[in-house]
């Protein structure tokens, strides 16, 4: 055997482990990111209080209703104290979006005792992409679907933040002047967005942290490469935690951080970009 038949072998075994892992094992790993969000305006009450957020789950062909109990269970051993869905329950691609209710009782299960709250993704308008399929499953598992409205999140002596749901930017009808005009500026405000990439344009509001899932982090994201596919919405913020308009509110950053979802769509491939809860820790102070 020469050289270069050994370098072929060589190459062709390293591409077909590749291959199997971002096909069979990288989709089904799941990564428990924290992160610590600091703000004068959080009261001193929801100092240590935990934001668990999770999206994109993409129920359907490649995603199970099996692994989805297994991702409910995980979530309640993270005893989190409220729960942030941001958007894309089931895959589009899948006709169960149009009818099966059969995710409602396990979301059902998931425990929060300050709430569990949603918004709608892309995916969330059915098989043919014109019906609000998702929102009544969510809610028929106790999740507040939040569609351009706000709500208060108190505590029994009074103290409270503000959460934010817009509509999906991509097939939905948000209103972010409306909606987001209503936050006070002395309020520790949280917005559940399905898209990162408004965040430019809503920075001006006293938002302090901004969910966002939609782009997978581009579900293959090579080294020295970045991401191989961005999506509409999804290109400019695709994954991570990113500080937007400081320049116009060094007093109040806007966060914005977008998740890499846990469910894959189009192709059941994930490399570089492991699927993702993430826990939000508040904390009180500069």
């Amino acid at each position: 055997m020469n050289d270069v038949v050994l370098v072929i072998l060589i190459l062709a075994a390293a591409g077909a482990l590749i291959a199997a892992y971002a096909i069979a094992v990288e989709p089904r790993r799941l990564k428990v990111t924290r992160h610590e969000v600091r703000s004068p305006h959080v009261p001193s009450g929801f100092d240590g209080k935990t934001i668990l957020q999770f999206s994109d789950v993409h129920i359907g062909h490649y995603y199970s209703l099996r692994r989805l109990e297994r991702l409910v269970s995980l979530i309640n051993d993270l005893k989190p104290d409220i729960v942030a869905f941001t958007g894309d329950l089931y895959d589009a691609r899948s006709p169960k979006t149009e009818s099966d209710p059969a995710a409602s009782p396990i979301l059902e299960r998931i425990r929060a005792p300050l709430g569990k709250f949603a918004v709608y993704g892309n995916h969330d308008f059915g098989y043919t992409r014109n019906k609000r399929t998702s929102g009544p499953l969510l809610a028929n598992g106790g999740f507040d679907v939040l569609v351009n409205e706000t709500r208060t999140i108190a505590l029994p002596n009074g103290e409270a933040i503000s959460i934010a749901g817009l509509d999906d930017y991509v097939r939905g009808r948000p209103d972010a002047a409306g909606t987001l005009s209503q936050l006070r500026e002395e309020t520790f405000n949280l917005l559940l967005l399905h898209e990162g990439d408004p965040a430019d344009e809503l920075a001006a509001y006293p938002v302090d942290l901004h969910l966002a899932g939609h782009s997978h982090n581009g579900q293959i994201c090579l080294p020295l490469v970045g991401a191989l596919h961005r999506t509409n919405l999804g290109r400019v913020y695709i994954g991570g935690m990113y500080a937007i308009g400081a320049s116009r509110r060094r007093d109040r950053p806007y966060r914005l951080y977008v998740n890499r979802g846990i469910g894959t769509t189009t192709f059941p491939i994930r490399f570089g970009s492991v699927p993702e809860i993430s826990v939000f820790t508040l904390r009180s102070g500069k």
